[in-house]
């Protein structure tokens, strides 16, 4: 056997035998929440525990997703359904406002419209979606397709009156030839917090709960994060305070991306703030891992790829999540050129990117709507709406490191073919 796989077998079996495991003690202590489900998770899988453990366990838990019911099944023989229990807030979130569905379901009608050309019936519908939705994206979603069609300044003017910061507001500022949304980025000095590790999924947890706390004055909870390490909790405080009208795109750990490319610390940057908003210890309802959302079993993989022992809560640290988000990237970057199909293949799987890619109907040169009626009619709404936003925080990252970048002239380069893809002939 040679040595290389020797190496990369031994890296996998210490990700698999030698993460850290808590004790049931441990889980007691612990807030409940989807932070504290992976440690159940991890305790449940852990060669040690007993079936008797695993029921103790997880009796703990606020939800029980399919990684979950797997590893206790596995420890007890008793099958588990996946989405048992629920008793955080977060497991179940409110459901969006009338307005929002209805004004969603006028949008999605109007894009059917202009499909079959049908443009007097697709304006009217967008027009509706415009005047009931009560989210601004929505809204200038709906405004901007209404420019696209009639070619009526004064909807254009609307698109630029917008105070959000999307894909929209971002073409109809190049349309207009004036500048984009103010956006915030807070610089601190490079000071220690005291009593909170960013790397510790609990603190963040606890930290979550007063965020969202009716009695928390978050004014004053912003200012306890008032320091360098902890600016992405910063803007996160102050972004709720503020019920997002203030729009943060913070630059943290800046050390650990300076030596990159710009345009691959655009992109990850982007990747990071709409995965967490830069938060290290964040841990979804998957158990997608850090501030860069990696799953486990990516994480064994790349950690295998590159002959090291790793354990799952090293992920926590922004460095090593940076790290194999950027080993991850250059797997992409061998297929995908374009940071609107990388965010596509990052949230989706590059399978799912592949064959958006090679449809006939996607991302082709015919119809005088494209690209931008392709990017609407993606049927993977995750991934339709994650691409939009994280290539709206790549133009915004690229201007904001120092590479002056418009929104226009990429959305133009997703019908070049082979110039932003190895998948088309």
């Amino acid at each position: 056997m040679k040595l290389k796989t020797i190496i990369s077998i031994l890296a996998l079996f210490t990700i698999l035998g030698n993460t850290k495991i808590v004790n049931l003690d441990d889980l007691s202590t612990m807030i409940t929440s989807g932070e504290k489900d992976y440690y159940i998770w991890k305790f449940i899988s852990s060669p040690n525990a007993t079936t008797e453990d695993a029921q103790k366990a997880i009796e703990q838990a606020s939800y029980i997703n399919g990684s979950m019911a797997k590893a206790y099944g596995e420890k007890t023989g008793v099958y588990v359904k996946a989405g048992t229990f629920c008793k955080t807030s977060d497991c179940t979130p409110p459901p969006p406002s009338n307005n929002s569905v209805q004004g969603n379901r006028y949008f999605y009608q109007g894009i059917k419209f202009v499909k079959n050309n049908d443009i007097e019936q697709a304006i009217s519908y967008f027009n509706y979606s415009r005047q009931i939705t009560d989210k601004p994206q929505d809204r200038d979603r709906a405004t901007f397709w209404v420019y696209l069609l009639s070619q009526n300044k004064k909807y254009l003017d609307m698109l630029n009156e917008s105070k959000d910061v999307n894909i929209y507001s971002l073409l109809g500022a190049d349309f207009a030839n004036i500048e984009y949304p103010k956006t915030i980025t807070p610089k601190f000095k490079d000071r220690e917090i005291s009593g909170f590790d960013i790397t510790d999924p609990i603190h963040w947890a606890k930290l979550k709960q007063k965020m969202f706390d009716r009695n928390t004055n978050l004014d004053n909870l912003a200012t306890q994060f008032e320091y360098d390490i902890t600016t992405p909790h910063y803007a996160y405080i102050r972004a709720v305070a503020t019920k997002y009208t203030e729009i943060y795109y913070p630059l943290p750990y800046r050390d650990a991306l300076k030596s990159l490319p710009v345009e691959r610390q655009a992109i990850l940057y982007a990747i990071a703030r709409q995965e967490s908003r830069f938060i290290p210890a964040s841990v979804s309802r998957s158990f997608a891992l850090g501030m860069m959302q990696i799953m486990p079993f990516l994480v064994k993989h790349i950690a295998s790829e590159r002959g090291e022992s790793v354990n799952l809560d090293d992920i926590f640290d922004p460095h090593k999540a940076l790290q194999y988000s950027n080993h991850h990237l250059n797997y992409l970057d061998k297929y995908l050129h374009h940071p609107l199909f990388t965010a596509y293949a990052y949230n989706a799987g590059i399978g799912f990117t592949r064959g958006l890619i090679r449809r006939n109907d996607m991302f082709k040169t015919t119809g005088p709507y494209e690209p931008y009626l392709s990017m609407e009619r993606i049927e993977n709404v995750e991934a339709r709406e994650y691409g939009k936003k994280v290539l709206t925080n790549y133009v915004i990252y690229m201007n904001k490191l120092g590479s002056p970048t418009r929104m226009y002239p990429l959305v133009q380069m997703l019908n070049n073919g082979t110039k932003i893809d190895r998948f088309r002939n």
